[in-house]
């Protein structure tokens, strides 16, 4: 999911000569790049429709989870680009809603939804609304500018490409093996409306955008290691991956949830304010 306008707020007179730049002459490649990551995303979420319509649900999560990988590197290389804009902002909002909001809901209908008749589908078209109201929100908040810095630490609900995976745990399960519970489709209706409410939840949840941004040098060789172990281990065990990190994501809210309230009453920030200044008189010694 990715920023809006932050390179607009930080050079309006730059941002309108290269929309002069854009509207009149020739577009840079840098420009183009992020949108068709964005738009390959788009593409891997209507595949996975299509995969549910024929039965194949492992090939259909694995097309929502490619999409979901492929949203977060989009915004990742607009601004390693520097090409952020608004259109690209709005084209990644419409990819996820079909991505993230459509393709799983129709993906677990198709998959047991669908013996339960109409009250499924309402499930289903709830999942979407309430997809696109958490986009619509993400939108909005944005452009806030009264938000304390410590926010982008966290996301306000749980965004929509994490619940579309955390909203197929049912089905991992199932290819997986294990035994079908009675009563399977009542207990994934019930949870896939349960994961629909914390998308318009105000439940504080961790943010992935701080991740990435800078690591230390000596961490560098670490983390290619561990980064290479878990492609191999999802690569080799794919379901049980997918459920378990869904499971940790979901134990892991009410973590977020007291950390929030620790920013928001002021104690973390006072705690971390001294091992900053800590940082800085250091530099300049």
């Amino acid at each position: 999911m990715r920023e809006k306008f932050s390179v607009e707020k930080l050079d309006p007179e730059g941002a309108r000569r290269r929309q002069r730049r854009l509207r009149f002459g020739r577009v840079p490649i840098n420009f183009l790049l992020p949108n068709a990551v964005t738009l390959l995303g788009l593409v891997a979420g209507v595949t996975a429709i299509r995969f549910a319509f024929e039965g194949r649900f492992s090939d259909a999560v694995l097309a929502i989870l490619l999409a979901a990988i492929l949203d977060g590197l989009d915004g990742r290389i607009a601004r390693a680009l520097r090409s952020t804009s608004r259109f690209g902002a709005e084209l990644d909002s419409l990819a996820d809603f079909v991505s993230f909001g459509v393709a799983p809901g129709i993906v677990l209908y198709a998959w047991t939804l669908n013996s339960l008749g109409a009250v499924g589908w309402i499930v289903v078209m709830a999942f979407a609304v309430c997809s696109a109201l958490r986009l619509a929100r993400f939108n909005v908040t944005l452009e806030d500018p009264d938000q304390p810095s410590w926010m982008a630490r966290f996301f306000v609900g749980v965004p929509a490409p994490a619940a579309a995976i955390v909203a197929l745990i049912p089905l991992y399960f199932s290819l997986l093996g294990l035994p079908e519970l009675p009563g399977g489709a009542i207990i994934t209706l019930i949870y896939t409306g349960f994961i629909a409410i914390l998308m318009v939840s105000r439940l504080p949840t961790f943010s992935a955008k701080m991740l990435g941004q800078r690591v230390r040098r000596d961490m560098v060789m670490p983390g290619l290691v561990v980064f290479a172990v878990f492609a191999a281990v999802l690569a080799s065990y794919t379901w049980l991956t997918l459920a378990v990190g869904s499971l940790l994501y979901l134990a892991a809210i009410p973590f977020a949830f007291a950390r929030h309230r620790q920013y928001a009453s002021g104690r973390r920030v006072a705690a971390e304010a001294p091992s900053e200044q800590s940082k800085t008189e250091s530099k300049t010694d």
